[in-house]
């Protein structure tokens, strides 16, 4: 009987069709791909899968519409499940066939994405940059599931999307183009009511504060005024009507903080509101009003990030809230910034549902600056889907060469589809896939680097110098040790050129924050430098970075300033060491190194934060003693252009000599032109005297720009001036 029970089974198991779906079997005739509904993104989807088929096995499939499918084939339709939302998709298979069904949006190729990555082996890691194992066949086992993502909007600035159309929707990355009007994104108020049209015949139009209007491509709108409205609506009616495929367009402030209107008007409404975003959103929910089938997207941005007290956005209206100020050394909850950001984030999650997040997560004054913030980006991440959010821009700015972008553009995607995924199984995939037996090397720096800056308890902004973490996870002795574990990868990897390259560009954050810290070091070993410097403008070339921050500074132009700023010259400055007294000290935290930073002999970075003293709205005086009286020929200062962070140039420097400290004799002036170049720069005031002359005492008179121009971010706003070394020769 049993024998009889066991051939019964065999029969069964024998006629059950296989549980696979066999696409291309290893011998015997290929399937088809069968697009059911013939759609642009059904057949993108199609032409995906049948090239990677070919380059996985050799072997080419058909593309097929309006034919009945077989076994072995993959159909391709718009999702007719429950439960399949938009971008999402349902993976199946039945009958030997394998079925994806995909949602409203780029589902379908989502879907064939998740086949390909899920169950053939093949992952994209960078531009261009992918993995594909060869294999034989191509079978599919038995299988159903669907996936949604957790925000059906994902942006990111990662540079392969820009590079590699394949690699953005392989990551599901989406473009702001997809969503917004004409591209009319974020900072939208300049483009819609131009200064350059407006300004001159109707200030009228911008923003009031410190008495006057401050007509300028930077100032915000009179938000109370009715002609602005009009206008504005006007404008809005076009773009809609020249793009009717699209309903959403942002109305967003411009990129200047405090520079909102604060007239009668708009003030009585913000105070009873209780903060700026009152008058801000009563203009929005206007104009929500006006294009009730349309949706009008916001900005909640500095100065409007927290949600007013009564007005609420009407369901058309999206808001777009930004977390610019938070740390990211540890997850919003945990830190005064954080904190901040999530009292906003409550409370706009309380009152709408149409929210937008613009989360960061980069160094935007130094791309190539180390910025472990992996341990954040889950936490994170579920904290902002836990609140509703449903749209997402990751700003990780991912340069070519920076930190770590195809890492961060890695983990993120698949954060942004699944915030609740492994990361560190994430991690693992990614740096075995890209830099080969190299990964564990790779992995134990990042470890380091994450253990180091949270036993620091240093801060991680988003503008920053690597300066700032010289006694943290930038410490000489940190520097020596990543640099052994990446001569260490190098040498792994050695015979695979492909391989190399890619841990070559992960070690220029390495190189660029060992040299940024040997900035400061008062003792340099000047040849050791210099054939650094060669080194890392040879890598940045080789592995494509173009710019180190955001102002588009190039890795030559740093290279060359280092050389001629920062490495020890032959000349003799009479200054070095010299007491210095101000007529005005500085403020905090200035104050507290200001009598020494100015003639240390270290120059400033390109932060504000590295090595320099600054006032703020206000001139300045300060009187360097030399000790006795020396013979003076020359005096020259040095300050800091960096027009993201309010810091101008001065209008102009005089200097004056003194033998006493009472009785000074002016020895001559320098007037700065106005300068409105977006790039970091250092601006030297250098004079020399007439004749030389006999000073104890050399006196700096600094005519500040005090207030932020038309065209500056901070029109009319309080700006900085920023001093470092004083030479005297």
């Amino acid at each position: 009987m049993k024998h009889l029970l066991a051939l019964l089974l065999i029969g069964i198991c024998a006629i059950i069709p296989a549980a696979q779906v066999n696409v291309i079997p290893a011998k015997g005739k290929p399937g088809r791909i069968i697009v059911a509904d013939s759609s642009q993104v059904n057949m993108n989807a199609a032409s995906l899968l049948q090239d990677f088929f070919r380059r996985i096995t050799g072997k080419t499939v058909l593309v097929k519409t309006g034919t009945k499918p077989a076994k072995g084939d993959v159909v391709i339709r718009n999702a007719a499940t429950a439960g399949v939302g938009e971008d999402g998709f349902r993976i199946r298979t039945d009958n030997g066939i394998l079925e994806i069904e995909g949602g409203k949006g780029k589902g379908a190729i989502y879907g064939a994405v998740t086949v390909l990555e899920k169950f053939l082996g093949c992952n994209y890691w960078g531009a261009d940059e992918y993995t594909i194992p060869r294999q034989p066949s191509v079978s599919i086992p038995r299988t159903d599931f669907i996936e949604n993502p957790a925000f059906t909007h994902r942006q990111s600035d990662c540079y392969a999307i820009r590079e590699d159309s394949l690699y953005r929707d392989w990551h599901r990355f989406e473009y702001p183009s997809d969503l917004f009007a004409g591209s009319y994104w974020v900072h939208t108020f300049d483009p819609l009511l131009p200064a350059a049209v407006y300004g001159k015949t109707h200030p009228e139009y911008y923003a009031w504060f410190d008495g006057e209007r401050h007509p300028g491509k930077a100032v915000q709108w009179c938000l109370t005024n009715d002609e602005v409205f009009e206008i504005a609506a006007a404008r809005i009616d076009s773009i809609f009507k020249a793009h009717p495929d699209k309903d959403m367009i942002s109305v967003s402030q411009n990129d200047g903080n405090y520079t909102n209107c604060t007239c009668p008007s708009c003030k009585a409404i913000d105070d009873r509101e209780g903060c700026p975003m009152g008058s801000l959103l009563h203009f929005i929910n206007r104009l929500a009003d006006r294009f009730p089938d349309k949706q009008i997207s916001t900005l909640a941005y500095l100065y409007s990030m927290h949600p007013p007290k009564y007005e609420k956005p009407r369901p058309n209206v999206n808001i777009m809230l930004c977390g610019i100020d938070c740390y990211r050394e540890v997850p919003f909850a945990d830190n005064a910034s954080g904190r901040d950001f999530l009292k906003a984030l409550s409370g706009w999650s309380d009152m709408c549902e149409n929210f937008f997040v613009w989360n960061y997560g980069s160094n935007y004054d130094g791309f190539a600056t180390p910025f472990p913030d992996y341990h954040v980006m889950q936490p994170n991440l579920q904290t902002l889907r836990d609140h509703k959010v449903k749209m997402l821009l990751a700003g990780v700015v991912g340069v070519r060469g920076g930190d770590m972008p195809e890492l961060r553009g890695y983990l993120i995607s698949k954060l942004m589809w699944n915030p609740d995924a492994d990361v560190d199984s994430l991690m693992s995939v990614f740096l075995n896939g890209y830099y080969g037996p190299a990964a564990p090397q790779i992995e134990k720096c990042l470890r380091l680097q994450q253990g180091a800056l949270l036993g620091s308890g240093t801060g991680l902004w988003l503008y920053d110098s690597p300066v700032t973490h010289k006694d943290g996870m930038l410490s000489p002795y940190l520097i020596r040790t990543y640099s052994d574990i990446f001569d260490k990868a190098e040498r792994i990897v050695a015979d695979d050129p492909v391989l190399l390259a890619r841990v070559r560009r992960a070690r220029l954050s390495t190189q660029y924050s060992e040299l940024e810290i040997q900035r400061v070091n008062p003792d340099k070993d000047v040849a050791d430098i210099s054939r650094k410097l060669d080194l890392f403008r040879q890598r940045a070339r080789e592995g494509g970075l173009t710019m180190l921050n955001e102002r588009h500074n190039t890795p030559d132009e740093y290279v060359e300033l280092y050389r001629t700023r920062y490495l020890p010259t032959e000349r003799r400055n009479l200054a070095s060491g010299a007491g210095v007294t101000f007529s005005q000290e500085p403020p905090l935290p200035y104050r507290n190194f200001a009598h020494k930073a100015l003639t240390d002999g270290i120059y400033g970075g390109s932060t504000y934060k590295d090595s320099w003293v600054g006032w703020e709205d206000t001139d300045a005086s300060i009187t360097v003693d030399l000790g006795t009286m020396k013979t003076v020929s020359a005096i020259e200062t040095d300050y800091l252009q960096q027009l993201g962070a309010w810091v101008l140039q001065p209008k102009s420097v005089a200097y004056h000599i003194s033998a006493d400290g009472k009785e000074f004799t002016h020895a001559g002036t320098v007037i700065f032109a106005e300068d409105k170049t977006p790039q970091v720069r250092f601006v030297k005031a250098r004079h020399e005297l007439d004749a030389p002359a006999q000073a104890r005492f050399v006196r700096i008179d600094v005519e500040a720009t005090k207030k932020c121009p038309e065209w500056h971010y901070g029109v009319g706003n309080p700006c900085w001036f920023m001093i470092d070394e004083i030479v005297v020769e």
